[in-house]
């Protein structure tokens, strides 16, 4: 055991998501971790932003090596839902990205292709920040306004303001905002509205890519709901909460990790 890894203690495991669409880096990536960190449990690898966000719901994992441009949702997309509950590397081919003011510890990068030796500066960071904090101590404040400077620079299109669902041999629009929340049901999407409910086949982990994160919250894996129609937040237990909304009898479940979107006062 080497006594200067914090995280070779018996039972300690860190996990990571890694997140590039090449596979050439990415591979590139996964072979240079396992040589600089061998205990590093990888939980997930996706090729696009959409995966990388669902795959961090499923894991919860402790670090996230995100390519910035990705399909979907790009990598600073992914870094700002994931907000403080892990610590972030962006991994990039291009040094356009305002990475010198990465360098101040706000949040860690990479540049393809990778070094061996840069690579083992930010592992080094990494087993300092993690052993015996929580993953919001463990990421820098000041995150999520530096990551908000850099949206413009992969500014997507509008967001979606329309939804058609085939109800038999008939084509519904319905607005989005008339959707009350949007439940993921086995291979569809459940939309559930002021006027009742459809199905739509788009996944809910790529239709909360193109709907006004302003209005819509997601609050689970499989639950997007408009924040306009949240009565309350109850907390059951330590673990788990649920959502009440006006004028509806059905409650929605929170995810731990999106507990701290309900804080109180």
């Amino acid at each position: 055991m080497n006594p200067q890894d914090p995280h070779s203690r018996p039972g300690t495991v860190v996990t990571a998501l890694v997140a590039d669409d090449e596979e050439a880096p990415r591979e590139q990536l996964l072979a240079a971790l396992h040589q600089a960190w061998p205990a590093l449990q990888v939980v997930a690898v996706e090729r696009n932003g959409v995966d990388a966000w669902d795959a961090f719901l499923e894991h919860e994992p402790d670090l996230c090596f995100l390519d910035i441009r990705m399909p979907g949702l790009s990598g600073i997309d992914v870094a700002r839902r994931i907000g403080g509950q892990a610590a972030v590397v962006f991994v990039t081919a291009h040094g356009e990205h305002a990475l010198a003011a990465f360098d101040s510890g706000a949040v860690d990068y990479l540049l393809k292709p990778l070094e061996p030796p840069r690579l083992a500066q930010t592992v080094a960071r990494l087993q300092q920040r993690l052993p015996g904090v929580s993953a919001a101590a463990a990421v820098p404040e000041g995150l999520q306004a530096l990551l908000e400077q850099l949206v413009p620079t992969l500014r997507r299109a509008r967001p979606l303001e329309v939804l058609q669902a085939g109800v038999g041999r008939e084509v519904r629009l319905i607005r989005c905002e008339d959707v009350v929340y949007f439940e993921s049901d086995a291979r569809y999407t459940r939309i559930v509205h002021a006027e009742g409910d459809a199905l739509i086949r788009t996944p809910l982990k790529e239709l909360v890519m193109q709907l006004d994160e302003r209005i819509f919250w997601q609050v689970h894996r499989s639950v997007i709901v408009n924040h306009r129609h949240i009565a309350s937040a109850v907390r059951v237990d330590e673990g788990h909460m649920h959502l009440t909304l006006r004028g509806r009898a059905e409650k929605l479940p929170v995810s731990r990790h999106f507990q701290a979107l309900f804080k109180g006062q």
